[in-house]
């Protein structure tokens, strides 16, 4: 026989594990309807449960009634309201992708935001816009994102292209991108100070180091009079990448790909001058 404090410890742990898998599959449904409309409708539902919940508290009957007729039918009205969003989920049960949805939705993210990003230098690069665009990691980019114009819209490379085409009021500065979000246009970056930078490289390729060493972000610069693309992180700048290069490039970076090694001397490494 068990002893009495076994039996209890036991209890705890079936409560806490209990506890836990509630609260992930809550957490999995909150990220299942993220986005949708249906955000918009559990927020009305929230109203109506609080309204249910104070009506009881300060006995205005009459509207406690009408709460409890509301939620009493309510579960038949949300099965109807939310049915696109139950099937999905059914769907990614019977698929066993339900639980993974998460990393998978995320590794999507970053797959979209490398292919908008290449086509957008791709496409900027030939017709020689210049452009800065740098993309948020870990480290938060909430003080330069103040200095600019605020978008918060999702990411797409006609919307970077037209940011850039010169001549209109967003061109100038950087873009900051988190995750597949544009947050703002227009940002300044702080310059870098390093005496190796090569005389040729103008002001967005010292604002694209600079950043990069103070931040683990990721920055892209097209040159304006040139139409080369270059990469910086960790002050480190990679200059004159053709599409095969970059897309290795922010394959490591976004992707946690395997990272290519240099092997031109097109290459500007740690910021030091061409040899």
């Amino acid at each position: 026989m068990f002893p009495i404090e076994d039996l209890n410890i036991l209890n705890y742990l079936n409560d806490i594990i209990d506890i836990l898998l509630v609260t992930y599959v809550i957490y999995k449904l909150i990220m299942l309807v993220k986005g949708t409309k249906a955000i918009q409708l559990l927020k009305g539902i929230s109203v109506i449960i609080a309204v249910w919940f104070f009506s009881g508290i300060f006995k205005l009957n009459t509207l406690n009634w009408l709460m409890d007729q509301t939620l009493l039918y309510g579960f038949l009205v949300i099965a109807i309201i939310f049915q696109p969003e139950l099937r999905r989920a059914l769907e990614q049960l019977g698929r066993g992708r339900f639980f993974s949805r998460g990393m998978i939705a995320e590794e999507e993210e970053k797959k979209n935001t490398v292919e908008a990003m290449i086509k957008a230098t791709n496409y900027m690069a030939k017709r020689r816009i210049g452009a800065l665009i740098t993309i948020e990691r870990e480290t938060g980019l909430h003080d330069y994102v103040e200095t600019g114009i605020s978008i918060n819209a999702n990411l797409s490379s006609e919307l970077l292209i037209n940011i850039f085409i010169p001549n209109t009021p967003l061109h100038d500065g950087a873009v900051i991108i988190n995750g597949n979000q544009i947050l703002a246009a227009a940002s300044y970056l702080p310059l870098s100070e390093s005496p190796f930078i090569s005389k040729e490289l103008g002001t967005r390729h010292r604002a694209a180091l600079g950043i990069s060493e103070v931040t683990d972000s990721v920055t892209l610069v097209v040159s304006e009079e040139t139409g080369n693309v270059s990469l910086t992180k960790n002050g480190e700048l990679y200059r004159n990448l053709d599409e095969d290069m970059l897309r290795k490039l922010l394959d490591a970076e976004l992707l946690a790909k395997s990272k290519p090694t240099p092997s031109s001397s097109k290459w500007n490494w740690r910021g030091k001058k061409d040899g």
